[in-house]
């Protein structure tokens, strides 16, 4: 257990919103390297206290994994951990326990940060949408890797990397002609921090990018050419090479895509989803990859998870399948971390805070 002790700096005269005036408990809920709570730790000691106790914790599996496998605790673990969650004030991440019992377990609780960007879905699902609660979100942490995952999609499909794969396997020698990437067209659907990333690696290898947001009034981000409203999906389908869903799953984009939207796509489009998997049909889905009217579709998320094992998305030529990992790289915890303690700043100053989840908004 790590508990922060004495320190001075700029913080030290901020009064922390809706507080007394003893030091704030803030536990962490999630596996992280020892270096990133140390981290924590030194940021505001005189302010907060830090606790962070692993074998409490699920056993990580790999770097960033902040679900981990789940521990058999004791009773006298189980207690030790009621008893902290009691006195918390800020958690780092959800309870691993019962996060829809945190208003009941965490009395003190006032904020909750999130290491994913997409924590919507588990609040609806635990009934947290309705708690006093601040929560924030990991959003814009995941931008980079979750770009380089598109662009692999969309080189793997337009390269015909499964056709090498079995040229090769067959020892066979045959020219062919490559489809560039340069010049095609990619919608981008959700045009936040995941999408504006995306927009700006896709710009930037000559692509030209469309965008669709809730409101199109806005100029252009970055990299995009042309911005949509969602009422103008199925018209601009009809126009793009390749559709890119990077949108926060809600009531609007749940089924989102679906055979309707995939038929209005190009014959030959590439479809990648970096969103969720209850954003698209999933059963059209299939169909339109086995038909061959779509060319392909790189998933890292699915309407199940883990994928079930006679999913036929799993034996489709026309699939890479990423077991929703595109976005945990080894740098994921320290970014989520920087975010952590810029807000941690703000908290303490009585600023908003930065990714804040909206209720009426879904994310």
């Amino acid at each position: 257990m790590i508990v922060s002790t004495g320190h001075s700096g700029s913080q030290a005269a901020a009064v922390a919103p809706a507080t007394d005036r003893r030091r704030l408990v803030l536990l962490i809920a999630s596996p992280l390297e020892a270096s990133e709570v140390e981290r924590i730790a030194a940021f505001a000691p005189e302010r907060v206290k830090v606790i962070f106790e692993p074998k409490l914790l699920p056993e990580p599996r790999y770097v960033a994994d902040h679900d981990g496998c789940p521990r058999a605790l004791t009773p006298a673990e189980r207690d030790r951990w009621l008893a902290l969650l009691k006195e918390a004030d800020i958690l780092f991440d959800f309870d691993w326990l019962a996060p829809a019992e945190l208003p009941e377990r965490a009395p003190r609780l006032r904020w909750v940060q999130g290491t994913s960007a997409g924590i919507g879905e588990l609040l609806r699902r635990t009934g947290l949408i309705d708690a006093g609660i601040l929560f924030t979100t990991a959003a814009g942490v995941h931008g980079s890797a979750l770009a380089e995952f598109v662009l692999l999609g969309l080189l793997y499909f337009s390269r015909d990397v499964p056709r090498l794969q079995r040229m090769q396997a067959a020892r066979q020698w045959q020219r062919y002609t490559n489809r560039e990437l340069a010049g095609q067209r990619v919608l981008v659907i959700g045009l936040g921090e995941v999408g504006r990333a995306i927009a700006r690696r896709l710009s930037a290898l000559d692509l030209e990018v469309w965008g669709i947001r809730r409101s199109a009034g806005r100029p252009p981000p970055e990299g995009v050419q042309r911005v949509l409203p969602l009422a103008g999906l199925e018209r601009a389908l009809a126009e793009v090479d390749a559709l890119v869903l990077a949108c926060p799953l809600t009531e609007q984009t749940h089924h989102l895509i679906g055979r309707a939207e995939l038929a209005a796509l190009r014959p030959g489009a590439i479809l990648i989803n970096v969103a969720r998997g209850r954003v698209i049909d999933e059963p059209a889905l299939i169909e339109a990859l086995r038909s061959g009217r779509l060319a392909g579709a790189a998933l890292d998320v699915f309407a199940e998870e883990p994928l079930p094992i006679d999913s036929p998305l799993w034996s489709l030529p026309n699939v890479l399948i990423s077991p929703h990992s595109a976005s945990t790289v080894a740098a994921e915890n320290r970014r989520i971390v920087d975010l952590f303690l810029a807000n941690l700043e703000r908290y303490l100053e009585g600023r908003p805070l930065l990714n804040r989840f909206e209720r009426s908004r879904g994310y």
